[in-house]
């Protein structure tokens, strides 16, 4: 009976001290091995800026079309073809319009003809209504005779303004048809290069409510100008005469410098998303930057000078919550998102700050606060999970 007793309180002894023994392990030897990752607070210049992504295009670029409708006789440019003002680049087959102006003035003709007719006849009518009014004074005639000289004259006054009116018609419809028969000859509108061609010889131009384009040519490719998109959570720090860089995908290890010209006000929605295009001006002396490629821009909102800064895996970082103190409640709301925290390295144990946060450039953010030094070293991560002191699962065994 006492042995059975015995046994029993030894175990319950044995199971107290393995329970014992288990805590102690997790709270020492666990964080004891507990080792970080860690960077050092840096001091410098630092940018902020907006990323975005973007089309090249040049600065002037005009589309040339057609006013008239016809067969195209010839094309006498390619694509990259140097063109300048007033050179011919086309030409439309001018047969058909070239007979309507010789109709137009044969009309003029005919029109200009009958008004030299109708002025003889009003000359007649006019000669015919003083004969009467002065034989009407020496009573030879009656009143109604005269009168009826006098509406015959005033109705050829007004033939005569009609056909007056129809020989202005005719020769305006003249002027047209010379006006259509010069649009036949297609020339280039300024110095360029054409970019794009969109006609052959042979094929049939049809003018009617829009003016087909049939070339694009660039004014100077050594000035352009990238379109970039720019969210609208952006859109407010971006400023006319900031700075920017940018990179194409045909050239992955140049960068190229350009200035932002323009934030044009109309917003653009897909799917719900709302950008607003930013216009930024870049030169291209070498002639490699080419329409149309893209282009991925950083603009620099802000410069701070000799700045504290840390990266910005070190303000994500947080400790377990058992290790963090709490930090104190901010009613001002912006304040609060202006306010970060900062797990700092001291003799090697982790403590926790907050801190005022600055302007950041993607990846290093400004901080501000007391006792920050340059050199001091934080944490950005766990370098190695709590695995190494682990007690085995159920804990220490007894060697019964």
């Amino acid at each position: 009976m006492t042995f059975k007793l015995n046994k029993k309180i030894f175990w319950f002894f044995g199971l107290v001290l393995a329970v014992a023994a288990t805590l102690y392990w997790i709270r020492h030897a666990g964080a004891a091995d507990v080792q970080y990752r860690s960077a050092t607070i840096e001091q410098g210049n630092l940018a902020a800026v907006v990323s975005a992504s973007g089309t090249l295009n040049p600065v002037v670029s005009v589309s040339v079309g057609s006013q008239v409708s016809g067969q195209l006789k010839e094309v006498l440019v390619d694509f990259n073809t140097p063109v300048k003002q007033g050179q011919v680049i086309a030409r439309i087959d001018p047969e058909t319009l070239e007979y309507k102006k010789r109709q137009a003035e044969a009309s003029v003709y005919a029109a200009r003809t009958a008004v030299l007719r109708e002025q003889v006849n009003l000359t007649e009518a006019l000669r015919d209504y003083h004969q009467r009014q002065s034989l009407f004074e020496k009573n030879f005639v009656s009143a109604a005779d005269r009168d009826k000289a006098k509406a015959t004259a005033d109705a050829q006054q007004a033939v005569v303004e009609s056909a007056k009116a129809q020989l202005a018609v005719t020769e305006a419809q003249l002027a047209q048809a010379r006006v259509d028969l010069a649009h036949t000859v297609i020339s280039a509108p300024v110095d360029g290069v054409v970019i794009k061609k969109n006609i052959e010889p042979g094929q049939t131009v049809a003018a009617s409510l829009q003016a087909p384009e049939l070339f694009f040519i660039a004014k100077d490719l050594r000035d352009m100008q990238v379109e970039a998109s720019i969210d609208e959570a952006d859109v407010g720090r971006v400023q006319e005469g900031q700075s920017a860089t940018f990179t194409v995908d045909a050239f992955p290890g140049r960068s190229y410098e350009g200035r932002v010209r323009q934030v044009r006000k109309a917003a653009l929605s897909v799917q719900n998303v709302v950008t607003y295009i930013v216009v930024i001006a870049a030169r291209n002396e070498e002639l490699k930057l080419l329409p149309g490629m893209t282009a991925n821009v950083r603009i620099t909102t802000d410069q701070r000078e000799n700045v504290l800064k840390v990266p910005n895996a070190a303000l994500r970082f947080r400790l377990a919550a058992k290790n963090v103190e709490a930090a104190p409640r901010m009613r001002d709301r912006a304040a609060a998102q202006s306010r970060g925290r900062l797990t700092v390295l001291e003799n090697g144990k982790p403590r926790e700050i907050a801190v005022q946060l600055g302007i950041s450039d993607g990846s290093m953010t400004e901080i501000q606060g007391e006792g920050l030094v340059a050199g001091m070293t934080v944490v950005t991560g766990l370098l190695t999970p709590n695995v190494k002191g682990t007690p085995p699962p159920g804990g220490p065994r007894l060697g019964l």
